[in-house]
């Protein structure tokens, strides 16, 4: 049986046709404009017309970004994306002539990284995207947790800390305020800017703005401000998931998204962390910290597959 996934993303729609093994058998993709919601159900409408050629598809999975209704309909809020009380499945069902799922992009990723990548072997996995903020999703004894109305897991939204940073979700103190991309670039610019001294080989990487490549180069170079960075990032991780420990006890950590790509940078820290600030460390098992394997392509596969078994 073939379905068709499709990543929706803030530039660009990612689309392909998955068997029932994972397998992503062709693809596609397209740019997109964020601000413009009827462009975009057009474009997903496109790439699923191409993809159908001469093909027997069954239905249609959509990834995207957002609060997700509890029928897998309607994007209740999407913040990089224009969609406010969006209706997408109606209209690309109606455009395409085909069942459509829609489900936050995070949870088709956990999906997909939990049936066919890092999570296959495990019963309870919680999985995070670290990118410019941070995605949740969440497999417990083989179901997609979602909550009562379809918006659970934002783990990047769990305040961490009381007074802090102002995120974009109109709170202040979230979790990827401290442990994404974003707040990995904010804490280097900041030691550079207060330590230049510390930070001579990101200043010379950087040229003008520091971003997340510069950072990363740096760090990988020895410098003192990035590394720093990387350290501080590490330790917010790591308490987040001992956090989140004590509350779903998983079985598996799966960390995927682009900051994992830098992985070699902090992830033996953060388990080092995670493992001296869990909860009654010394008397239960220590869930696993595995990095995705399924790369960019885990949101399209994971939403194919929710399609596959709606």
């Amino acid at each position: 049986m073939l379905t068709i996934g499709v990543d929706i993303g803030g530039t660009k729609v990612a689309a392909g046709v998955v068997d029932d093994n994972g397998e992503i058998v062709a693809h596609t993709r397209r740019p997109t404009a964020a601000d413009r919601p009827e462009v975009v159900a057009e474009t997903v409408a496109d790439v699923v017309r191409e993809l159908s050629d001469g093909r027997d598809i069954e239905a249609v999975g959509v990834g995207a970004a957002g609060f997700i209704d509890e029928t897998r309909s309607m994007v209740r809020f999407a913040p990089n994306l224009a969609w406010r009380e969006e209706p997408l499945q109606k209209k690309i069902s109606g455009l395409v002539g085909l069942p459509v799922v829609i489900e936050n992009d995070a949870n088709a990723m956990a999906w997909g990284e939990s049936r066919f990548g890092a999570g296959r072997d495990q019963s309870h996995v919680v999985c995070m995207t670290l990118g410019t903020g941070i995605g949740g999703g969440m497999v417990f004894d083989g179901a997609l947790y979602r909550g009562r109305w379809g918006m659970g897991a934002e783990l990047g939204h769990m305040q961490v800390r009381p007074g802090g940073r102002a995120c974009g979700c109109g709170n202040v103190g979230c979790w990827e305020q401290y442990a994404s991309g974003q707040s990995l670039v904010k804490d280097a610019r900041e030691i550079a800017e207060a330590h230049p001294e510390r930070a001579r080989t990101l200043l010379g990487l950087a040229g003008g703005t520091i971003e997340g490549e510069e950072v990363t180069e740096a760090a990988r170079l020895g410098d003192e401000a990035s590394l720093a960075a990387f350290d501080s990032f590490a330790d917010w991780l790591g308490q987040g998931m001992a956090d989140l420990a004590a509350i779903l006890d998983p079985g598996c950590f799966i960390i995927g998204g682009g900051v994992s790509r830098a992985a070699d940078l902090f992830l033996d820290r953060a388990r080092r962390v995670f493992a001296e600030r869990l909860t009654g460390r010394g008397h239960r098992p220590l869930a696993e910290i595995r990095l995705a394997q399924l790369g960019a392509s885990a949101g399209l596969v994971g939403a194919a597959d929710l399609a596959r078994r709606r």
